[in-house]
């Protein structure tokens, strides 16, 4: 009885405080990740390192929903596209994750130009706060959308895709 108990308190706090499954509903972050596969989201990550670009990440978009999206732009960041490339502070960024989709989608635009001031009226990326983007451009309601999202909205990182079992992988 003793060990059922601890071990249902451990699992308890495991699943509350440092990993949580979600199931991710829609198109926005294919052919990343598809509709209806289960990822597992590492809760405490973020108490150790600062979020990088290109993190995928589950935020509370409102009070009924949470979002997994890629970090597109860091707090300082002045980020724009231009001809289908991401700029970030004035550079160039390689963004390799698009490449099969963008290989689909032949000759077509796959991100349309925007600068962030366009989108939000502000000339970089608020501090504690990021911008987010689905890999599925066309497809993904997002910060071009909905602004910028707080540092505090953040739930975790999505880790690792475990559902179907044929599509199990790691996220990096």
């Amino acid at each position: 009885m003793k060990i059922a108990a601890v071990t249902a308190v451990v699992a308890l706090i495991v699943r509350e405080f440092v990993f949580a499954n979600y199931i991710v509903y829609g198109q926005s972050m294919m052919p990343t990740i598809k509709d209806g596969e289960r990822i597992i989201v590492n809760k405490i990550d973020y108490e150790w390192r600062e979020p990088e670009r290109f993190d995928l990440i589950i935020f509370h978009a409102d009070e009924e929903s949470d979002y997994i999206k890629r970090i597109i732009g860091l707090p300082g960041d002045d980020i724009y596209y231009e001809n289908d490339a991401l700029y970030v502070n004035g550079e160039e960024v390689e963004e390799d994750f698009l490449e099969e989709t963008r290989n689909e989608n032949g000759p077509e635009i796959f991100t349309d130009d925007f600068t962030l001031q366009d989108l939000t009226d502000e000339l970089v990326v608020p501090e504690d706060h990021f911008f987010v983007m689905g890999d599925n451009r066309k497809n993904s309601i997002d910060s071009r959308q909905i602004g910028f999202v707080p540092e505090e909205e953040i739930v975790g990182k999505a880790n690792m895709a475990f559902w179907p079992p044929q599509s199990i992988r790691f996220f990096y």
